[in-house]
């Protein structure tokens, strides 16, 4: 007997569609929305636009974890959902073919991207989330080469402050220059310039400013007056500011990988703090790949309208339940990690609660002759859908039986 068969690929077709597409729907929407924020933080820092693509591929393996229990719910749910609204469920059943034949093909999508999660949230996630953290540090330090703000004072080290007025050719000429640098023994230089540019040299750690058509003043504590000269091109050195290293992988829990939170987790050298963050984390994403394997039976459970009704309250629910678990999960998690529970405790005891309550939803659905899990919901939302109804219906008529003034 062949182990997958006609109507296991039926269902797997099925299933793919709605859970490509909503898992590309997800990923868009999460990028989309992180890109303009992206944007506006590399303007505000005066950094090169094409960083903002690199921050968001970094992102990329964030969002997927995020997607794809998503993706899959909805996949399967919307699949049976199918079946259920065109009635061959009913066919399938009569056939000898339960749920728990049909779930076959949904269960092995679902320890596929299990897999493909716990490689993501294990080991590519936290290497990826440091790379974001570094660009953002990079950025933020001027090692991206940020650029001069037209318009404003910019402090480059300590004691040196220059303003343009106006940039031209992508910064290569300048314009209105102000130059104003001290000296820690006390002198002080100022100069203003009609134009000006950036040189490079053969030490990557100085520039030089040319400077034209200009005026300097050169004042230090032994001179009686400042020193006034005009000057047609003049250059002005400039040590480039010591650029602070970013730290290393791992001072956050979410960088460390699975591994490594085991390793720092059963450190006795470590403080308890630290060990108790590494153990939230772990945990976290030990519960959030162990709880895709049970999507498929709450799927089914919610897929499933009652008779002669279209309802998508089921829809609507699945998506509010899997977020509030996720939500749940992220609030256990800093409990654990403040040391208020134990952090395997705080995380693993929703787990099995929700996977109870799943399990208990798929019973009724799947062994309960017309059983509804959520049959009181339905019937509210039926009753709630009909007053709503007829209160604008009523609204209408009444409107159109109020005599009209001439």
């Amino acid at each position: 007997m062949k182990f997958i068969t006609a109507t296991d690929r039926y269902i797997a077709r099925l299933v793919a569609i709605p859970l490509l597409s909503t898992l590309a729907i997800a990923a868009m929407l999460l990028l989309l929305d992180k890109m303009l924020r992206l944007f506006d933080f590399v303007a505000a820092e005066g950094g090169p636009v094409s960083i903002v693509w690199r921050m968001l591929a970094n992102l990329i393996p964030e969002y997927l974890s995020l997607g794809i229990p998503i993706g899959l719910l909805l996949g399967i749910l919307l699949a049976f959902r199918r079946l259920a609204t065109t009635s061959e469920i009913d066919i399938f059943r009569a056939v000898g073919l339960g749920y728990g034949r049909l779930l076959r093909v949904p269960m092995l999508y679902a320890i596929a991207l299990a897999l493909v999660n716990f490689a993501i949230v294990g080991w590519i996630q936290p290497f990826s989330r440091y790379l974001y953290e570094e660009l953002q540090f990079d950025l933020r330090s001027g090692a991206l080469g940020a650029s001069i703000k037209v318009g404003e004072f910019n402090n480059l080290g300590n004691n040196l402050t220059i303003r343009v007025d106006e940039s031209r050719n992508q910064g290569n000429n300048l314009s209105g220059m102000f130059v104003f640098a001290e000296s820690k023994k006390g002198q002080s230089l100022a100069v203003t310039a009609e134009k000006g540019q950036f040189l490079r040299t053969d030490d990557s750690e100085v520039i030089i400013l040319r400077l034209s058509n200009g005026t300097l003043v050169h004042d230090a504590p032994t001179y009686r007056n400042a020193r006034v000269l005009t000057f047609s091109s003049h250059d002005i050195e400039i040590p480039l500011p010591e650029i602070e290293k970013f730290r290393g992988r791992g001072e956050q829990g979410r960088e460390y990988t699975l591994n490594e939170l085991v390793k720092v987790g059963g450190d006795i050298k470590r403080t308890q703090s630290e060990r108790n963050t590494a153990w939230s984390s772990f945990h976290f994403r030990m519960v959030e790949v162990a709880m895709m394997l049970l999507l498929p039976f709450l799927a089914v459970a919610l897929a499933i309208p009652p008779k002669r009704s279209t309802s998508a309250l089921g829809v609507f629910l699945s998506i509010v339940m899997v977020v509030t678990y996720h939500k749940i999960n992220e609030y256990a998690q800093s409990v654990g990690a403040r040391g208020e529970f134990p952090p395997a405790n705080a995380l693993w005891v929703p787990c099995l609660l929700f996977a109870a309550l799943i399990l208990w939803m798929y019973h009724i659905a799947a062994h309960v002759p017309g059983g509804q899990p959520i049959g009181a919901l339905e019937r509210f939302a039926d009753k709630s859908g009909k007053a709503i109804r007829k209160f604008f219906h009523f609204g209408k008529r009444r409107s159109r039986l109020i005599p009209q003034e001439a």
